[in-house]
């Protein structure tokens, strides 16, 4: 069973473009993310999905910097982006991530893939659906079959755009397991949407990264209660929904 950890990445984004090859450190976000997440114990293999658009030719350049799997695909249509990075990787099993959680860590990433690979008849693993992680944490793991299915029925542009929700929209059709923390982190907002966002993560980068940079939740959420004033930075960003 081949898993392979997919990320969706652009420089396009409405709120912050290029965010994903902002610099902490001298190191670009995705970076960060994509050492981070090599540390897995399941990951057979991480794949960048970008699009075709020439705004997106810096991310190919730092795909073969680093020597990573990549593919381009359609900028709006992310699912069928999906659906041909999985088909051309060959993966059984696919790990939904995005670019703009640069501090996910393997640790937790390989929990949401334990109870994926533990659940024999499963099509979907997710810690969205009930949140107990913080933003920025969002982990989704589903079967090629899952994928094939979805991209040859979801029609609407907010299936086409945001890859699963129809399996959220219709969970009689699939068998869906929900992943908790023992604590709930939901109101920790760790993800980069906005400016606001990267001054916070760059903040806890800094603070963490020249000590060990394979950190863990558990660290983010002890710095973060040690600096209280932290979370104020970007506490008024409203989340934007995928309706």
């Amino acid at each position: 069973m081949k898993i392979v950890a997919i990320i969706q990445a652009r420089m396009g984004s409405t709120r912050l473009p290029g965010k994903v090859l902002r610099t902490v450190l001298g190191k670009p976000m995705i970076k960060y993310q994509v050492d981070r997440i090599r540390h897995s114990s399941y990951l057979d293999e991480v794949v960048i999905a970008t699009t075709d658009n020439r705004k997106d030719d810096v991310i190919v350049d730092f795909c073969k910097s680093e020597k990573l799997h990549y593919f381009r695909g359609s900028e709006k249509d992310v699912l069928s982006r999906y659906h041909q990075a999985a088909k051309k990787t060959e993966a059984d099993v696919i790990v939904r991530l995005t670019a703009d959680c640069p501090v996910i860590d393997a640790q937790t990433i390989d929990h949401v893939i334990k109870a994926f690979v533990t659940n024999k008849h499963v099509d979907y693993v997710a810690n969205v659906l009930e949140r107990t992680y913080p933003r920025g944490y969002d982990i989704e793991v589903f079967t090629r079959q899952t994928l094939e299915k979805i991209n040859k029925v979801a029609c609407r542009n907010s299936d086409r755009e945001h890859v699963t929700t129809y399996i959220r929209d219709h969970p009689e059709q699939f068998d869906i397991v929900n992943v908790l923390h023992h604590a709930d982190y939901s109101n920790y907002r760790l993800t980069v949407d906005t400016i606001e966002d990267f001054r916070l993560i760059k903040k806890i980068i800094q603070s963490l990264e020249p000590k060990n940079q394979y950190y863990m939740l558990e660290d983010i959420i002890k710095l973060l209660e040690n600096h209280p004033d932290w979370l104020t930075i970007n506490a008024n960003i409203k989340q934007k929904g995928w309706r």
